[in-house]
C-alpha cells in the first residue's frame, strides 16, 4: 500500500506537473499569491523553492517536532467563551467560524481533544493526551490554511456534524467505542492535505497523485494514506495488538473512501434497499459500518442543512474555490472544468443544484433511516429554506441581468456535471 511513501508525500500535492506542452512546476500556494505569482522564475528557481519546503515539512516531522503556534490549548482567563461553546457541541446550531476564531485557528485541535474525551476514548484505548495532541497538531498542519473551503476548519465542521450523528438514538445504541474513534478520525482527515483543486484538474494535468491512484478516487486515497501516514509517525496507536491498528487504518481507508462524490448514487441505492427492505441489523458490525460511512457522507456535505449565515459562507467559499481553478486552468491554456467558470456559474445556480441532485436525497434517506428525529427534521427544514433562499437569490440577478443565459431551473447538463464532479 505505500504507506511509507505516502507519510512523505504528504504536504506535496501543491506541486503539479503540467504536460500540455512543458509546463513548469506550479505550486498553488504561489499562485494564489498574486504577489509572488509575478516573481516566479525559471523552473530551476521554483523546483529548489518546493524542494525545501518539503524537506523542512518532512524532517520537522520525523524529529517529532510540531509548530508552537498549533500549541495553543483552551485557556480559564481569556478562552471561556470556547469552553462555554464546547458544552454545547452537539448543538446544530453551533458556529465553527466563531469557534475557531476563539480558538486562535485551532477548533480541529481543541474540538477532537474534547470529543475523545467526551466519549471516553482516552480512557478506553488507554490513549496518551500528549501523543493524542501531537497526532491531532500534524492532522491540523496538514491542512492548506489558503484553501477557502477544504481547509482545517471545515474538517473540524464535518467533526462537529459527526458528532451529531453519532448521538442519533438509531445509531448510537449500537455504537462501540471503535466505532466511535473510526467515526471520529475519518470526519477530522477526511480531506487531510487537500490542493484545492478536484480530481479531474489533477487527472488531466498528468498530476503524480493521479498516476499513483489509477485515476480512482485520487483524493481520498491520498487523504486515507496521508492519514496513516500520520497515525504511525505519532505512534498514537502503537500500544495497541497490530492486527487492531491494521483493522483500524482499513476501515479509516473505508470510511474516508466512501466520501468520493462519484460513488455517491452507489450508496444511495445500497441506502434505500436496506431502509426499503428493513434488513439493517446494526447489532452486526457490517451494517455499522456502512451506516457509518453514509454518517460521514452527510456531515461532508451538510453545509447546506446548517443555519442560513453558516450555510451561506460555506457555500461562498467552496464557489470561490472552484472559481480558483477556472483561473489557474485558463491561465494555463486549459478548458475551464464545469462549476469553475466565475462568469457563467453563478454562486446560486450552483448551490440550488447541489442541493436538488445530491444533498436531499442522501438527508431524506438519512431522515427516514433516523425516523424523523428533531435533528433530521431540523436539518432539512433548513435545506428548504436555504434553497428557497438561493432560488430567490438567482431570480434577482436574472432581473438585474436580462443577457445571463442561466435560467432559475438547473438543467439535466448541470445535473450530470454535479454528479460526476467533486462538490462540496
Amino acid at each position: 500500500l505505500c504507506f511509507a511513501g505516502d507519510a512523505r508525500v504528504r504536504g506535496q500535492t501543491g506541486v503539479l506537473s503540467e504536460r500540455r506542452g512543458s509546463y513548469p512546476f506550479i505550486d498553488f500556494r504561489l499562485l494564489n499569491n498574486t504577489s509572488l505569482s509575478g516573481e516566479i522564475g525559471t523552473k530551476k528557481k521554483v523546483k529548489r523553492l518546493l524542494s525545501f519546503q518539503r524537506y523542512f515539512h518532512a524532517s520537522r516531522l520525523l524529529r517529532g517536532i510540531v509548530p508552537q503556534a498549533s500549541l495553543y490549548l483552551l485557556d480559564e482567563d481569556y478562552l471561556g467563551q470556547a469552553r462555554h461553546m464546547l458544552s454545547k457541541v452537539g448543538m446544530w446550531d453551533f458556529d465553527i467560524f466563531l469557534f475557531d476564531r476563539l480558538t486562535n485557528g485551532n477548533s480541529l485541535v481543541t474540538l477532537l481533544c474534547h470529543l475523545f474525551n467526551v466519549h471516553g476514548l482516552i480512557h478506553h484505548f488507554q490513549l496518551d493526551m500528549v501523543t493524542l495532541h501531537r497526532f491531532l497538531v500534524m492532522v491540523q498542519e496538514d491542512y492548506h490554511s489558503q484553501n477557502p473551503y477544504h481547509n482545517a476548519v471545515h474538517a473540524a465542521d464535518v467533526t462537529q456534524a459527526m458528532h451529531c450523528y453519532l448521538r442519533e438514538p438509531k445509531l448510537a445504541n449500537f455504537l462501540t467505542p471503535s466505532d466511535i474513534m473510526l467515526g471520529l478520525l475519518a470526519a477530522a482527515a477526511h480531506d487531510v492535505d487537500h490542493p484545492g483543486v478536484n480530481q479531474p484538474f489533477l487527472i488531466k494535468t498528468k498530476h503524480h497523485l493521479a498516476s499513483l491512484y489509477q485515476n480512482v478516487s485520487v483524493l481520498e486515497n491520498h487523504h486515507w494514506r496521508s492519514t496513516v501516514g500520520m497515525l504511525r509517525e505519532s505512534r498514537l496507536l502503537a500500544h495497541l495488538p497490530k492486527e487492531v491498528t491494521q483493522d483500524i487504518e482499513q476501515q479509516l481507508g473505508s470510511l474516508i473512501l466512501a466520501t468520493d462524490i462519484n460513488r455517491q448514487n452507489e450508496f444511495l441505492i445500497r441506502l434505500k434497499s436496506h431502509l426499503d427492505n428493513q434488513d439493517l441489523r446494526l447489532e452486526d458490525a457490517q451494517d455499522r459500518h456502512f451506516m457509518l460511512q453514509i454518517a460521514l457522507k452527510c456531515a461532508d456535505i451538510c453545509n447546506p442543512c446548517r443555519l442560513w449565515d453558516l450555510s451561506k459562507q460555506w457555500s461562498e467559499r467552496v464557489c470561490e474555490e472552484f472559481y480558483r481553478q477556472g483561473d489557474l486552468e485558463q491561465k494555463f491554456e486549459l478548458e475551464i472544468s464545469p462549476l469553475c467558470n466565475q462568469q457563467k456559474d453563478t454562486i446560486p445556480s450552483i448551490q440550488i443544484g447541489f442541493m436538488t441532485y445530491i444533498v436531499e436525497p442522501l438527508f431524506e434517506r438519512w431522515a427516514q433511516f433516523t425516523g424523523d428525529t428533531p435533528l433530521s427534521g431540523n436539518m432539512l427544514n433548513h435545506l428548504r429554506r436555504n434553497k428557497a433562499k438561493w432560488r430567490s437569490l438567482l431570480h434577482k440577478q436574472h432581473g438585474s441581468s436580462r443577457s445571463n443565459d442561466h435560467s432559475g431551473q438547473v438543467t439535466g447538463s448541470q445535473e450530470q456535471t454535479l454528479t460526476k464532479e467533486e462538490t462540496p
